[in-house]
């Protein structure tokens, strides 16, 4: 899915909501702390190959942000505040100075915590996202979620099916399913559907833009046949990020780390070397 978009003006939104506690899958114990976080309608389990083969090199730390995954559903949702949650789970695990990493959303989110708290940054790995707002539109998605009959849904590949009409692509249906869980009391979401509606205007935005730049080691991963990360963005990025370095990765679009995996790591090794 291809979108077009634009800078994001300099007002910026302030966040007064109070951090949740997140829940997070660990690897490794040793070396350097890792953080790695998640894209919007995903989960800590998108990472958890290469937070394998990181972890015999270093501590990895992967959180499910805010209305996904394990982590608690509330209401606010914007950048400031999932950047505090992850700053407080820095502090709940006494991580020292992680590397942040995240994709899409989760890269908005390391940016953020990075101009917010630049002192508590090592280094910022941010994967096929820009610090820029986009014109995207999630409502047929948020749509592919609500046509699903939880109630009389018997089978996995019932709600595929229901899907269908909304989402085309069987890649996708499986991403998206994949927060489709079912316990004594039924199916339910792991996300927070509602939150993430009323809040898409935040999420597809950016609102941190008013901090001081991050002069910390930083680079910008993105797959060369997504327009996510454009040439005309490379300015703001710079702004914002004055040591940014950029390393395009061929053939690959949005899902960069899962559309060539190989090159990704080699991209994020530069960074992790250099810190």
């Amino acid at each position: 899915m291809f979108f077009v978009p634009f800078v994001v003006s300099r007002q910026r939104y302030r966040s007064t909501a109070m951090p949740v506690s997140l829940h997070y899958r660990e690897y490794g114990t040793d070396g350097a702390a890792v953080i790695l976080l998640h894209g919007l309608f995903g989960s800590s389990a998108n990472w958890g190959s290469i937070a394998r083969e990181l972890s015999d090199r270093y501590r990895v730390v992967v959180p499910d942000l805010r209305n996904h995954g394990q982590s608690p559903h509330v209401e606010d949702m914007d950048y400031p505040a999932m950047a505090g949650d992850v700053a407080a789970l820095c502090k709940q695990l006494a991580l020292d100075r992680p590397v942040i990493v995240g994709h899409s959303m989760g890269g908005k989110v390391a940016m953020c915590l990075a101009l917010e708290q630049a002192d508590t940054v090592r280094g910022l790995g941010v994967a096929d996202i820009a610090p820029v707002t986009y014109a995207h539109d999630f409502t047929a998605i948020l749509d592919a979620f609500k046509s699903i009959d939880l109630q009389a849904l018997q089978r996995r590949e019932q709600a595929d099916q229901q899907m269908g009409a909304h989402v085309r692509e069987p890649r996708v249906r499986a991403f998206l399913l994949q927060n489709l869980v079912r316990d004594a009391s039924g199916w339910h979401w792991r996300l927070n559907l509602r939150a993430l509606r009323a809040n898409m205007a935040q999420i597809t935005g950016f609102d941190c833009v008013d901090q001081a730049a991050y002069a910390g080691p930083t680079q910008f991963i993105y797959g060369e046949d997504s327009d996510y990360v454009l040439p005309d963005y490379h300015p703001r990025i710079r702004q914002l990020f004055p040591a940014a370095g950029f390393c395009p990765v061929a053939h690959a679009g949005h899902w960069v780390y899962a559309e060539q995996r190989e090159e990704f790591m080699r991209c994020l090794d530069r960074l992790l070397e250099a810190v």
